[in-house]
């Protein structure tokens, strides 16, 4: 069986700059699903969302826009954006588990509202012929909250749905729930894909042998924290390149420039690189060592220093 590998789309990550220079240095993602675009109740696009979903932005790859809503005025209003850009698919959110969302109906906390998500999915099928997809979690307090929504969605034609195999409220902590996921295989027809802790070539090679009829892998956290997995993946091995730690260097100073140009002043720039070594570091030989000194790091050059001692001692 082929196996597609999607790149699960994190706010504040997984924008265009790092989509392109992920796809460029390593590769291995099929499709890559761009952090949603939120509203808040006006129908005005923001423009950090338009400028990540630009055509002129996306040149290299395959990128579907998402839609965080609880309301069918915005989502009728953002399939057409979509449609008017080139895009065909609208993926929506039914997954992010934080409070800030989910206390406010949408994400993993709309799950428990099967009628408003009804509402939702008739007017947009009425009103437009934007595809739709699904990135879901398996509920906000139970998994079992899914289940009341599965029968509400055999009723569109949804291309596929996303699942992410904890609940809400679990936020990303505690194991995935792999026995409460085969349920919802087995409880709908929809087209499934599988999203959570896919963090090497051996959990990868378990969740195939353990969900033979799944084929579409969303990879979020993981493909951040090693970003030669996906490309490892596609060819069964755990061998690193042996130019390991120059590939690395070229993509990070690729996304850091990048950044550099898009943000203002040392402090934004070296803030966001050090989330990215938050994941990063996970896969280095002694991750809090190696966080320690990006944390230290005051000043562009300190920060550069810091870059280059890592890379150089990891070799």
């Amino acid at each position: 069986m082929n196996h597609t590998l999607l790149s699960s789309p994190l706010q504040g990550f997984t924008d265009f700059r790092f989509r392109n220079a992920f796809h460029k240095y390593f590769g291995g993602i099929d499709t890559f699903y761009a952090p949603y675009i939120r509203l808040n109740g006006k129908l005005i696009i923001k423009p950090a969302y338009e400028r990540d979903i630009l055509q002129k932005n996306n040149t290299t790859l395959e990128v579907i826009p998402q839609i965080m809503t609880n309301d069918a005025d915005e989502f009728l209003f953002v399939s057409n954006y979509i449609k008017q850009m080139g895009y065909k698919e609208l993926n929506w959110n039914l997954g992010c588990p934080y409070p800030m969302v989910t206390k406010r109906g949408m994400g993993s906390g709309l799950i428990c509202d099967p009628k408003k998500i009804d509402r939702i999915l008739n007017k947009v099928h009425s009103e437009s012929d934007v595809i739709v997809s699904m990135k879901m979690r398996m509920g906000y307090e139970n998994s079992d909250e899914i289940h009341q929504v599965f029968p509400i969605l055999e009723k569109y034609p949804i291309k596929n749905i996303a699942i992410h195999a904890r609940i809400g409220k679990q936020l990303y902590k505690g194991g995935v729930d792999l026995d409460a996921f085969q349920r919802c295989i087995d409880n709908t027809n929809h087209k499934i894909y599988y999203n959570g802790d896919i963090t090497s070539v051996t959990r990868f090679n378990e969740m195939v042998e353990r969900f033979p009829s799944i084929n579409h892998w969303m990879i979020g956290r993981g493909l951040i924290a090693d970003p030669f997995l996906p490309n490892m993946i596609k060819n069964n091995t755990q061998t690193y390149p042996e130019n390991r730690m120059e590939i690395f260097s070229k993509f990070h100073d690729t996304i850091y420039n990048d950044y550099s140009q898009a943000l203002s002043g040392p402090k934004h720039i070296i803030l966001k690189m050090l989330h990215f070594w938050e994941y990063f570091s996970t896969t280095f030989n002694n991750p809090q060592k190696t966080l320690k000194k990006i944390k230290k790091a005051k000043t562009s050059t300190d920060y550069d220093n810091a870059v280059r001692n890592i890379l150089d001692n990891e070799c």
